[in-house]
């Protein structure tokens, strides 16, 4: 079985490297794609970002566990929608039920005024990021939910007031899904509480093999 951290919008995959330190203390092996650098050269928008995605995940052979945050979370479930055949599980962190557009044009504005350094830490220009978080503002998350056949696990950090209703709406959408909370937590869930988390992860993973 593979397993696949995906990280969220202002992340990279060193967002998930306490996690993933904790599950390899348990023997669990994961990937983390960075999911600027598997586009390369070209436009980024959410439509590339996802195809090059699903190329990644379907370069594996085995079925696979997908966890993401945010972000990682929207394409875990849409590849999760188009290819219920590759995933043995998903696990969705703060991840939202439909775009908040009216959020998303103010992170707009705040993201045109932060310096280009910023952006280029997690691996992105701030050319593309805008690109990518402007091309978002339509996404149809709520849509086909009834194509999730896997085993769900729907997260969300007890402070994320954001995404809190999200991921009710998601555990009440989605057929046979669970839903929990991550004590002391935020948004950044695998950064404000990792031990938690991995722990959550494992216990799932290792009750749906």
């Amino acid at each position: 079985m593979g397993n696949i951290l995906i990280h969220g919008l202002g992340q990279n995959e060193t967002s998930w490297n306490l996690v993933e330190t904790e599950l390899k203390n348990n023997n669990i092996n994961v990937e983390k794609p960075n999911l600027y650098s598997i586009i390369k050269n070209e436009k980024i928008d959410y439509t590339t970002m996802f195809q090059k995605f699903a190329d990644y995940c379907n370069s594996f052979d085995d079925k696979l566990n997908l966890c993401g945050l945010s972000l990682g979370g929207i394409l875990a479930l849409d590849y999760a929608k188009k290819f219920p055949d590759k995933v043995n599980s998903i696990i969705l962190v703060g991840t939202p039920y439909k775009i908040p557009k009216i959020l998303f044009k103010i992170q707009g504005i705040i993201f045109h005024l932060m310096p280009k350094a910023t952006f280029e830490k997690i691996g992105c220009s701030k050319k593309d990021f805008i690109s990518l978080v402007n091309s978002m503002s339509d996404l149809d998350i709520a849509s086909n939910l009834d194509k999730v056949k896997c085993k769900t696990l729907i997260l969300c950090g007890d402070k994320d007031n954001q995404n809190m209703e999200s991921a009710k709406l998601l555990n009440k959408n989605i057929k046979g899904s669970s839903f929990r909370t991550i004590d002391n937590s935020s948004h950044e869930v695998n950064i404000d509480n990792p031990k938690e988390l991995s722990n959550i992860i494992y216990d799932f993973w290792s009750q749906n093999q």
